[in-house]
Parts: C-alpha cells; structure tokens; sequence
C-alpha cells in the first residue's frame, strides 16, 4: 500500500468515526434514556439506589451528564436525589395509582363514548395492535405488551377528537408503561383477560354500541385499583 493509499484510508476511517459521533445523542440524553427505559421496564425497580459511578460506567459518559440526567428524571417524579449518596427509584405509590386510574376513567370512558360510530380507520388500527399485543404476550414480552396496551387505548382516546385530552392523556403515558409492567410481573394471568377485554371493547365499537363500550373501558381500567391496596415496586 502506497503512503498515499493509507493517508486516503486513514482520513476515511477517521471521517466513517466521526460521522458515527455526531450521529450519538448527547450525552446526557444517552443517559436519561437508558434510566428512564430501565426504570419504566422494572429493570430498576422501586428502592433501587443508582449511583453515577455506576450509571456512567454503564452508558460510557463522565458524571456530568449523569447529573444532569438525574436531574430531568428527578423533576419527572421516577427518582429521588440523594446528596454523595446516588439516585433512588422511587416506587409507584397507592396515591399516585388511584390518581391514574381516575383520571384515566375520565378521559377514557368519555373518548369511546365519542368514538361511536368508530371509523374503519379505527377498528383496523385496534386489531392489529391487539394481535401484536397477543403475540408479545405469547413470547413473554412484558414491557412490550405494556407498550402496546397503552397505545390500544390512546388511539381510542386521540379518535375522540378532542386534542386537550389526547395531550392530558400523553402526560400518563410513563406511569402507565410502569404501572402496566408491574401488573404483568406482579399477575401473570392478568395479561388473558387483558386481551380478552380488548376484544371487547372493539367488538362494542365495531357494532357501535356505546353503552357495552364506556361499560368495558369503565370495568378494564377499575381493576387497576387493586394495585392501590400497596405500593407497587
């Protein structure tokens, strides 16, 4: 290889790196991302002390964006920051489930009550995350599941029309994703009539029966109250 050859691949090695460099988030969103999934996925579950040293090494950043990080998940109510101690992941409290479960009645029983007559659109879009859903429960995918429940009902919710409630309703979205989890962890059976409470709910709205519809959604999202008898981890 001539001097030139490996001048030109030197350049080009160092071109395809820093390329790949500015393509990485930054750091601190690196970081936030990885203790907000491993929080909301019960990787770190409630009472867990995460310390920078740590999350740092895990992520592959210095402590200053850690900080920060922490700092954005503190004020979001998943942590709480302890002074040369670390981080601690703060539990899903009684309070804060019969909070959701309210607000998500609200919002929820008056949305599929709006979406009767549902769109094709609609009811195309509930089956095929229904099937998803099914197949990640059957592949003991929990966290995807959860993911997939809470999309099922917010494409109900944005199909009522009403744009001030799909926002209320995007602002649950974390505790959600963490609250349905910790049911799947917590009931492993719970996931059957999950899915078979789904199905009847489209099958409401397929036939266009508003009444059975706010009914199902009204009895789905009360079970979650159980949860409130104790704090969830």
């Amino acid at each position: 290889m001539t001097e030139n050859q490996t001048s030109e691949k030197q350049t080009a090695t160092t071109a395809t790196t820093e390329k790949h460099a500015a393509k990485q988030p930054p750091a601190a969103d690196r970081v936030y991302a990885h203790v907000k999934q491993g929080v909301l996925e019960r990787r770190y579950e409630g009472g867990t002390l995460l310390t920078e040293g740590e999350l740092g090494e895990a992520v592959g950043v210095s402590r200053t964006p850690v900080r920060e990080a922490l700092l954005r998940l503190e004020v979001e109510g998943l942590i709480r920051l302890y002074p040369k101690k670390g981080a601690l992941v703060l539990p899903v409290s009684a309070q804060e489930i019969a909070d959701v479960v309210e607000t998500r009645q609200l919002v929820e029983e008056h949305s599929v009550r709006k979406s009767v007559p549902a769109s094709p659109q609609l009811i195309a879009r509930l089956e095929e995350l229904l099937e998803q859903q099914r197949t990640q429960a059957a592949a003991g995918d929990l966290a995807g599941a959860a993911m997939t429940d809470r999309c099922f009902h917010a494409e109900i919710v944005r199909s009522g029309g009403n744009e001030i409630l799909s926002r209320l309703y995007d602002q649950l979205r974390d505790r959600q994703l963490r609250m349905g989890v910790a049911v799947m962890h917590a009931h492993p059976d719970r996931i059957t009539k999950t899915l078979a409470e789904h199905q009847e709910i489209l099958e409401a709205l397929r036939s266009g029966d508003a009444r059975a519809a706010v009914d199902i959604v009204h009895r789905h999202v009360s079970w979650f109250s159980n949860l409130a008898r104790g704090e969830v981890r």
